[in-house]
Protein backbone atom coordinates (compact mmCIF):
# COMPACT_ATOMS: atom_id res chain seq x y z
CA UNK A 1 0.00 0.00 0.00
CA UNK A 2 1.92 2.65 -1.23
CA UNK A 3 1.09 6.93 -1.93
CA UNK A 4 -2.59 7.74 -1.07
CA UNK A 5 -5.30 4.83 -2.57
CA UNK A 6 -8.83 4.66 -1.89
CA UNK A 7 -11.04 0.88 -1.75
CA UNK A 8 -14.22 -0.06 -0.95
CA UNK A 9 -14.90 -1.96 2.51
CA UNK A 10 -18.75 -4.07 1.77
CA UNK A 11 -20.26 -6.73 3.39
CA UNK A 12 -20.85 -9.38 1.17
CA UNK A 13 -22.10 -11.87 3.04
CA UNK A 14 -25.53 -12.85 1.59
CA UNK A 15 -24.82 -11.80 -2.18
CA UNK A 16 -25.85 -14.34 -4.64
CA UNK A 17 -22.60 -15.53 -6.68
CA UNK A 18 -23.53 -13.11 -9.56
CA UNK A 19 -23.80 -10.14 -7.58
CA UNK A 20 -20.42 -10.86 -5.99
CA UNK A 21 -19.01 -11.37 -9.59
CA UNK A 22 -20.83 -7.89 -10.80
CA UNK A 23 -19.81 -5.95 -7.40
CA UNK A 24 -16.09 -6.99 -7.84
CA UNK A 25 -15.76 -6.57 -11.26
CA UNK A 26 -17.50 -3.03 -11.41
CA UNK A 27 -15.32 -2.07 -8.26
CA UNK A 28 -11.81 -2.48 -10.02
CA UNK A 29 -13.30 -0.93 -13.08
CA UNK A 30 -13.85 2.61 -11.16
CA UNK A 31 -10.25 2.61 -10.10
CA UNK A 32 -10.53 1.38 -6.54
CA UNK A 33 -7.26 -0.24 -5.41
CA UNK A 34 -8.96 -2.63 -3.05
CA UNK A 35 -11.92 -4.27 -2.02
CA UNK A 36 -12.40 -5.16 1.57
CA UNK A 37 -15.15 -7.56 3.47
CA UNK A 38 -15.88 -8.94 6.46
CA UNK A 39 -16.58 -12.35 7.85
CA UNK A 40 -19.11 -13.10 10.15
CA UNK A 41 -21.55 -15.96 9.95
CA UNK A 42 -22.01 -15.95 6.16
CA UNK A 43 -19.11 -16.40 3.11
CA UNK A 44 -15.92 -18.16 5.25
CA UNK A 45 -13.13 -15.35 4.74
CA UNK A 46 -10.26 -16.93 2.27
CA UNK A 47 -12.72 -19.13 0.30
CA UNK A 48 -14.46 -16.06 -0.62
CA UNK A 49 -11.32 -13.91 -0.74
CA UNK A 50 -10.01 -16.83 -3.58
CA UNK A 51 -13.37 -16.67 -5.25
CA UNK A 52 -12.90 -12.14 -5.81
CA UNK A 53 -9.45 -12.37 -6.72
CA UNK A 54 -10.91 -14.95 -9.69
CA UNK A 55 -12.69 -12.80 -10.73
CA UNK A 56 -10.83 -10.09 -11.31
CA UNK A 57 -7.41 -8.97 -12.62
CA UNK A 58 -5.63 -5.96 -10.97
CA UNK A 59 -8.06 -5.26 -7.98
CA UNK A 60 -6.47 -6.26 -4.46
CA UNK A 61 -8.69 -8.17 -2.09
CA UNK A 62 -8.70 -7.90 1.61
CA UNK A 63 -10.89 -9.43 4.22
CA UNK A 64 -11.64 -6.80 6.52
CA UNK A 65 -11.43 -9.18 9.02
CA UNK A 66 -10.92 -12.67 9.39
CA UNK A 67 -11.30 -14.09 12.75
CA UNK A 68 -8.33 -15.85 14.30
CA UNK A 69 -10.67 -18.00 16.11
CA UNK A 70 -12.31 -19.46 13.17
CA UNK A 71 -9.04 -21.05 11.79
CA UNK A 72 -5.44 -22.40 13.92
CA UNK A 73 -2.55 -20.00 12.71
CA UNK A 74 -0.77 -22.94 10.65
CA UNK A 75 -4.40 -22.65 8.43
CA UNK A 76 -3.82 -18.98 8.49
CA UNK A 77 -0.48 -18.50 7.00
CA UNK A 78 -1.45 -21.13 4.50
CA UNK A 79 -3.95 -19.00 2.64
CA UNK A 80 -2.25 -15.95 2.92
CA UNK A 81 0.63 -17.99 0.69
CA UNK A 82 -1.69 -19.93 -1.39
CA UNK A 83 -4.10 -16.94 -2.52
CA UNK A 84 -1.23 -14.56 -2.67
CA UNK A 85 1.53 -17.19 -5.06
CA UNK A 86 -1.55 -17.97 -7.38
CA UNK A 87 -2.75 -14.73 -8.06
CA UNK A 88 0.16 -12.56 -8.33
CA UNK A 89 0.14 -11.07 -4.82
CA UNK A 90 -3.54 -9.50 -4.78
CA UNK A 91 -4.79 -10.65 -1.21
CA UNK A 92 -4.64 -8.65 1.71
CA UNK A 93 -4.78 -10.83 4.61
CA UNK A 94 -6.69 -8.65 7.39
CA UNK A 95 -7.20 -10.55 10.99
CA UNK A 96 -8.89 -9.54 13.91
CA UNK A 97 -9.90 -10.84 17.44
CA UNK A 98 -13.23 -10.45 16.60
CA UNK A 99 -15.60 -9.85 19.62
CA UNK A 100 -16.78 -12.03 22.49
CA UNK A 101 -20.46 -12.34 21.52
CA UNK A 102 -19.46 -14.14 17.64
CA UNK A 103 -16.72 -16.33 19.46
CA UNK A 104 -18.22 -17.70 22.56
CA UNK A 105 -21.97 -17.22 21.16
CA UNK A 106 -21.55 -18.66 18.03
CA UNK A 107 -18.53 -20.21 17.82
CA UNK A 108 -18.13 -21.59 21.12
CA UNK A 109 -14.78 -20.34 22.08
CA UNK A 110 -13.31 -19.34 25.18
CA UNK A 111 -12.71 -15.34 24.32
CA UNK A 112 -8.63 -14.33 25.49
CA UNK A 113 -7.24 -11.08 26.17
CA UNK A 114 -7.03 -9.67 22.77
CA UNK A 115 -3.59 -7.90 22.45
CA UNK A 116 -2.15 -11.49 24.18
CA UNK A 117 -4.26 -13.79 22.24
CA UNK A 118 -3.51 -12.02 18.73
CA UNK A 119 0.62 -11.87 19.77
CA UNK A 120 0.67 -15.35 20.15
CA UNK A 121 -0.98 -16.38 16.82
CA UNK A 122 0.79 -13.80 14.89
CA UNK A 123 4.11 -15.34 16.32
CA UNK A 124 2.49 -19.15 15.65
CA UNK A 125 2.36 -17.74 12.35
CA UNK A 126 5.42 -16.74 11.20
CA UNK A 127 6.76 -19.91 12.85
CA UNK A 128 5.23 -21.89 10.05
CA UNK A 129 7.60 -23.10 7.26
CA UNK A 130 5.89 -23.41 4.14
CA UNK A 131 6.74 -23.95 0.41
CA UNK A 132 6.14 -19.91 -0.90
CA UNK A 133 8.93 -18.24 0.26
CA UNK A 134 8.95 -15.62 -2.22
CA UNK A 135 5.28 -14.55 -1.16
CA UNK A 136 5.73 -10.94 0.14
CA UNK A 137 3.81 -10.60 3.93
CA UNK A 138 0.50 -8.62 3.41
CA UNK A 139 -0.95 -9.10 6.91
CA UNK A 140 -2.82 -6.04 9.00
CA UNK A 141 -4.39 -6.13 12.10
CA UNK A 142 -7.96 -4.75 13.12
CA UNK A 143 -6.60 -2.34 15.94
CA UNK A 144 -8.01 0.04 17.70
CA UNK A 145 -6.56 0.57 21.03
CA UNK A 146 -2.67 1.36 21.32
CA UNK A 147 -1.43 -1.79 22.77
CA UNK A 148 -3.02 -3.45 19.20
CA UNK A 149 -1.58 -0.54 17.18
CA UNK A 150 1.76 -1.15 18.42
CA UNK A 151 1.76 -4.51 17.95
CA UNK A 152 0.67 -4.38 14.63
CA UNK A 153 3.72 -2.53 14.19
CA UNK A 154 5.88 -4.64 15.51
CA UNK A 155 4.60 -7.91 14.01
CA UNK A 156 2.39 -6.99 10.71
CA UNK A 157 2.80 -5.05 7.62
CA UNK A 158 0.12 -2.46 9.46
CA UNK A 159 -3.87 -1.62 10.63
CA UNK A 160 -7.27 -1.38 9.62
CA UNK A 161 -8.63 0.70 12.20
CA UNK A 162 -12.55 0.48 11.85
CA UNK A 163 -14.74 3.05 12.14
CA UNK A 164 -12.60 6.09 13.06
CA UNK A 165 -12.14 9.76 13.22
CA UNK A 166 -9.38 11.46 11.23
CA UNK A 167 -7.95 12.72 15.32
CA UNK A 168 -7.60 8.63 15.61
CA UNK A 169 -5.87 8.29 12.31
CA UNK A 170 -3.35 10.47 13.35
CA UNK A 171 -2.86 9.15 16.68
CA UNK A 172 -2.46 5.46 15.07
CA UNK A 173 0.17 7.04 12.80
CA UNK A 174 2.52 8.30 15.56
CA UNK A 175 1.99 4.83 17.00
CA UNK A 176 2.77 2.66 13.62
CA UNK A 177 5.99 4.98 12.94
CA UNK A 178 6.37 5.97 9.06
CA UNK A 179 6.82 2.90 7.55
CA UNK A 180 3.29 0.40 7.96
CA UNK A 181 0.51 0.18 6.54
CA UNK A 182 -2.60 2.22 7.72
CA UNK A 183 -5.74 1.12 6.12
CA UNK A 184 -8.89 3.06 7.28
CA UNK A 185 -12.48 2.00 7.10
CA UNK A 186 -14.62 5.11 6.26
CA UNK A 187 -18.51 4.99 6.44
CA UNK A 188 -20.08 7.17 4.02
CA UNK A 189 -23.57 8.20 2.94
CA UNK A 190 -24.07 10.51 0.13
CA UNK A 191 -27.16 12.18 1.68
CA UNK A 192 -27.81 15.84 2.22
CA UNK A 193 -30.78 16.10 3.55
CA UNK A 194 -29.54 15.47 7.39
CA UNK A 195 -32.87 13.33 8.90
CA UNK A 196 -32.62 11.29 6.36
CA UNK A 197 -28.41 10.46 6.80
CA UNK A 198 -28.68 10.30 10.44
CA UNK A 199 -31.50 7.66 10.47
CA UNK A 200 -29.21 5.55 7.70
CA UNK A 201 -26.07 6.25 9.91
CA UNK A 202 -27.71 5.22 12.90
CA UNK A 203 -28.68 1.85 11.16
CA UNK A 204 -25.77 1.36 9.71
CA UNK A 205 -23.86 1.68 13.49
CA UNK A 206 -27.02 0.60 14.87
CA UNK A 207 -25.12 -3.09 16.00
CA UNK A 208 -21.84 -2.00 16.47
CA UNK A 209 -23.58 0.15 19.11
CA UNK A 210 -23.62 -3.06 21.25
CA UNK A 211 -20.29 -4.28 20.93
CA UNK A 212 -17.65 -3.35 23.78
CA UNK A 213 -14.34 -3.63 21.05
CA UNK A 214 -16.43 -1.02 19.24
CA UNK A 215 -17.63 1.19 22.77
CA UNK A 216 -14.37 1.30 24.30
CA UNK A 217 -12.92 2.21 20.84
CA UNK A 218 -15.49 5.48 20.58
CA UNK A 219 -15.04 6.17 24.56
CA UNK A 220 -10.94 6.76 24.38
CA UNK A 221 -11.71 8.95 20.90
CA UNK A 222 -13.47 11.37 23.62
CA UNK A 223 -17.41 10.63 23.04
CA UNK A 224 -19.21 9.60 26.06
CA UNK A 225 -21.89 6.99 26.87
CA UNK A 226 -24.83 9.53 25.86
CA UNK A 227 -22.93 9.78 22.58
CA UNK A 228 -23.72 6.21 22.39
CA UNK A 229 -27.30 5.95 23.11
CA UNK A 230 -30.28 5.71 21.85
CA UNK A 231 -28.51 5.36 18.29
CA UNK A 232 -26.02 7.34 18.52
CA UNK A 233 -26.11 11.21 19.24
CA UNK A 234 -26.06 13.63 16.20
CA UNK A 235 -22.10 14.54 17.07
CA UNK A 236 -21.53 11.20 17.19
CA UNK A 237 -23.09 10.02 14.32
CA UNK A 238 -21.69 13.69 12.18
CA UNK A 239 -18.24 11.93 13.00
CA UNK A 240 -18.25 8.45 12.71
CA UNK A 241 -20.17 8.55 9.39
CA UNK A 242 -19.17 11.18 6.63
CA UNK A 243 -22.71 12.33 4.82
CA UNK A 244 -23.38 14.93 2.95
CA UNK A 245 -22.22 16.31 -0.87
CA UNK A 246 -19.52 14.93 -2.71
CA UNK A 247 -17.28 17.00 -1.46
CA UNK A 248 -17.90 16.69 1.75
CA UNK A 249 -17.21 13.76 1.75
CA UNK A 250 -14.17 13.72 -0.04
CA UNK A 251 -12.84 16.13 2.48
CA UNK A 252 -13.44 13.78 5.57
CA UNK A 253 -11.68 10.91 3.30
CA UNK A 254 -8.58 13.89 2.75
CA UNK A 255 -8.55 14.39 6.64
CA UNK A 256 -7.22 10.85 6.91
CA UNK A 257 -4.94 11.10 3.98
CA UNK A 258 -3.41 14.43 5.57
CA UNK A 259 -3.86 12.29 9.59
CA UNK A 260 -1.73 9.83 7.90
CA UNK A 261 -3.45 7.05 6.37
CA UNK A 262 -2.14 4.91 3.17
CA UNK A 263 -5.52 3.31 2.63
CA UNK A 264 -9.28 4.54 3.24
CA UNK A 265 -12.03 2.15 2.23
CA UNK A 266 -14.86 4.03 1.82
CA UNK A 267 -18.03 1.60 3.68
CA UNK A 268 -21.35 3.21 1.63
CA UNK A 269 -24.27 3.36 3.82
CA UNK A 270 -27.23 3.45 0.94
CA UNK A 271 -29.77 6.05 2.61
CA UNK A 272 -32.66 3.89 0.56
CA UNK A 273 -32.09 0.32 0.83
CA UNK A 274 -29.49 -1.15 3.79
CA UNK A 275 -29.36 -4.07 2.01
CA UNK A 276 -28.21 -2.72 -1.68
CA UNK A 277 -25.11 -1.17 -2.76
CA UNK A 278 -24.79 2.25 -3.39
CA UNK A 279 -23.44 2.57 -6.41
CA UNK A 280 -24.33 6.29 -6.98
CA UNK A 281 -22.03 6.74 -3.90
CA UNK A 282 -19.36 4.34 -5.71
CA UNK A 283 -19.27 6.16 -8.76
CA UNK A 284 -18.89 9.43 -7.82
CA UNK A 285 -16.27 9.03 -5.24
CA UNK A 286 -14.65 6.85 -7.31
CA UNK A 287 -10.63 7.31 -8.32
CA UNK A 288 -12.03 7.23 -12.04
CA UNK A 289 -14.69 9.75 -11.54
Amino acid sequence: MKGQTLGVWHNLNGLPREQLDDLAQRVEALGYTALWYPEAIGYEAFSLGGYLLSQTSTLKVGSGIANIYARDPLSTAQAHDTLNALYGGRFIMGLGVSHAPAVEGIRGHNYGKPVATMRAYLEAMAGTELLTPEVEPQVVIAALGPRMLALSAELTQGALPYSVTPEHTASARGILGPDRWLCVQQKICLESDAATARQAASNALGRHLQLPNYRNSWLRQGFSEEDLADGGSERFLDAIVSWGSADTIRAHIQAHFDAGANHVCIEPVNPHDAAAPDWKAMETLAPTA
